[in-house]
């Protein structure tokens, strides 16, 4: 473990309140103690670093300036909340990051007042804001208080529909809110698209220079006969060059750019727009992903994700890989597809590195699609590719998918288009905890009439899973697979296509059948293990298929043995729901069988590790085991969970 920083200011904040008491030019050496100590707590857990380096400065003063918990700072996503939290009254359990019981690694309720709305989506938080704002000026209450709203938001999330919606109601509304717009120029991945080009224009050459060196003498402070005169050479420079007419064209009075790591021009417009402000406000700040942290500022993500990690080199502290990733592999799989097959394209929504996607780009540039913050869109310009002749492979991480479902139902589904969904972290997550848990996918995509749903048991399914999706043209069609490593089996040179609704059969037993849908099946394999110990043998099949069923393979398992157990990583709703309807319509229930389904509980799992959070669902091996005794009617002594 590294030392710890020096922090003697720092050391004297308990709650933002206490930053008041400081000057301005302590406040800036605070925002370098809390630079330093981010770093250390986060080398010693992991977690999202780079975008909480960017905001320290404005972080402090924004806490400085704005009454928490009355005035609300809304951080969208949350990436880079962990300056907030150690300002907040968490600074103790800093070092808990993103573990069981601990901080999370997000904005979040019901874990302090100072996170009045809880994000780990984009392009929330003005929304959220305006609601605020209204709540506020209709009498309102809450924990806390109800006074300003402040919505922090980066230029990656801005260009996502959602925030746009939020800005033209706020203009309508003309309610007094805050906007800052955080331009790092650097979201998770590169920022790509209009939005991206136009804010890197606002701060291109001279005019910049120029506004940097008003921002200092915050016009609004200026003597009277001068302030006029200011005003006029700061529109004209903003008409000219720098613009804001977009977001001034919303009902937005704009202010920027500024230098988002300068506290001698943060405080003043800061303070300024506080005192002044009517109607909504945007502030634009410039800022650096990494800032002031080395290793950070020279990563291609600029330290957005980090395992623990070396403070002075920064070398991350990764556990030897036994397998490849999922991920890796899936990238690696619709690379060999695309090189026989011309049509097929690949779509992502600002997450090319994290769906492995970055590896088809490097390969095919001009066939792969990175259409930022945008999910809705990504799925509908999928579904045009689709009946433009293309084979678009829509690759999204489950919890993201659902931000395009009413697409995938509305533009997909219901016109049969031959769009492939790759579903990347299906299942639970780990240290992202319940936001990014992919827990829903199988119902909601099951449930549409027309839909092909798999999920892979292990790396080289997925291949095979790959290559027929590839092949399928007949309608929609989606695969689902986890975060982290394969089990290590031994890979295919190349996939194949399944056939569409078919299971396989991985060995045969009595008494009860144990029918999974994913990657449990391991654990269905350690289980099996244990019972047939205690002389009991299941039979295990693999379903491969969550929707068409494979009905002649589940009414056999049905018929032959005297219990049938399905274990899905999904909600209820899903593969279980299916199953059972398929079994009712057959009346195998009157013939006395036992039917369990082994589902994700009906709450919201915190972060863990995934074994832990498998624990809490009841679905590791020891639980699988103790579900086929209950079933069986055999009681066994010490069970956890049946």
């Amino acid at each position: 473990m590294s030392a710890r920083p020096d922090t003697p200011l720092l050391d004297k904040v308990d709650r933002p309140a206490d930053l008041k008491q400081f000057s301005d030019s302590e406040l800036a050496q605070i925002a370098h103690e809390l630079r330093a100590e981010t770093v250390s707590a986060v080398s010693e857990t992991g977690g999202h670093l780079g975008a909480g380096l960017g905001v320290v400065e404005l972080t402090v003063a924004l806490h400085a300036v704005f009454d928490t918990p009355r005035d609300k700072i809304i951080w969208d996503v949350g990436h880079q909340c962990y300056p907030h939290k150690i300002l907040t009254g968490r600074r103790d359990r800093i070092r808990t990051l993103r573990q069981k019981d601990g901080l999370s690694g997000f904005t979040k309720r019901s874990e302090s007042v100072y996170d009045p709305f809880g994000a780990a989506h984009s392009s929330t938080s003005i929304s959220a804001a305006l609601g605020f704002a209204v709540a506020r000026d209709l009498g309102g209450q809450c924990e806390g208080g109800l006074g300003d709203a402040v919505a922090v938001i980066g230029d990656g999330s801005i260009s996502a529909g959602m925030a746009f919606e939020a800005m033209n109601n706020a203009g309508h509304l003309d309610k007094r809110l805050f906007v800052v717009l955080n331009d790092n120029d650097m979201s998770i991945a590169p920022p790509v698209g209009a939005m991206s080009s136009y804010l890197s224009r606002l701060y291109a050459g001279e005019p910049f220079q120029e506004l940097r060196a008003a921002a200092k003498g915050a016009v609004s402070l200026l003597p009277e006969p001068f302030r006029e005169g200011a005003k006029r050479a700061k529109e004209m420079i903003k008409g000219m060059a720098v613009g804001g007419t977009l977001f001034e064209e919303l009902g937005f009075s704009y202010v920027g750019p500024i230098d988002g790591h300068d506290m001698d021009q943060l405080m003043p417009v800061l303070r300024t727009i506080h005192q002044r402000a009517t109607g909504p406000v945007m502030l634009h700040i410039i800022t650096k992903k990494g800032k002031g942290y080395a290793p950070a500022e020279a990563a291609r993500d600029k330290g957005h994700a980090t395992a623990k990690f070396d403070v002075l080199t920064g070398k991350q502290h990764k556990a030897p890989s036994n397998a490849p990733s999922y991920t890796t592999v899936f990238g690696n799989a619709l690379v060999d597809e695309a090189a026989r097959d011309d049509k097929i394209c690949a779509v992502t929504a600002a997450m090319p590195d994290g769906t492995g996607l970055n590896l088809f780009a490097e390969r095919y540039p001009s066939r792969c699609f990175d259409v930022a913050i945008a999910e809705q869109h990504g799925v509908t310009f999928s579904a045009a590719l689709a009946a433009g002749g293309m084979k678009p492979f829509c690759t999204m991480y489950s919890t993201f998918l659902q931000r395009g479902y009413d697409q995938v139902v509305h533009d997909v589904a219901i016109q049969r288009l031959p769009v492939r969904f790759a579903i990347d972290r299906a299942g639970l997550v780990g240290a992202d905890g319940a936001t990014h848990a992919g827990s829903f996918d199988i119902a909601f995509m099951a449930n549409l009439p027309g839909m092909v749903v798999m999920a892979a048991a292990d790396e080289a399914e997925l291949v095979h899973m790959v290559a027929t999706a590839a092949a399928h043209d007949e309608g929609p069609i989606a695969f689902r697979y986890p975060r982290g490593e394969g089990v290590g089996v031994e890979m295919p040179e190349r996939g194949e296509p399944l056939e569409i609704g078919k299971g396989r059969m991985i060995q045969k037993g009595k008494r009860v059948a144990l029918l999974s849908l994913g990657t449990r099946l391991d654990e269905v394999r350690k289980a099996a293990e244990a019972l047939s110990a205690k002389g009991i043998t299941p039979t295990i099949a693999d379903a491969r298929f969550a929707k068409p069923l494979d009905e002649a393979l589940i009414l056999d398992l049905a018929h032959g043995h005297e219990a049938l157990i399905t274990i899905e990583e999904g909600a209820i709703g899903g593969f279980g729901s299916h199953v059972a309807q398929l079994l009712a319509e057959n009346g195998v229930f009157d013939d006395g069988l036992k039917f369990r389904s082994m589902v994700l509980p009906d709450i919201f799992i915190d972060q863990a590790n995934p074994r832990d959070m498998y624990d809490v669902a009841a679905m590791n091996a020891e639980q699988i085991e103790a579900k086929v005794l209950s079933a069986l009617g055999i009681a066994q002594i010490g069970t956890k969970r049946a």
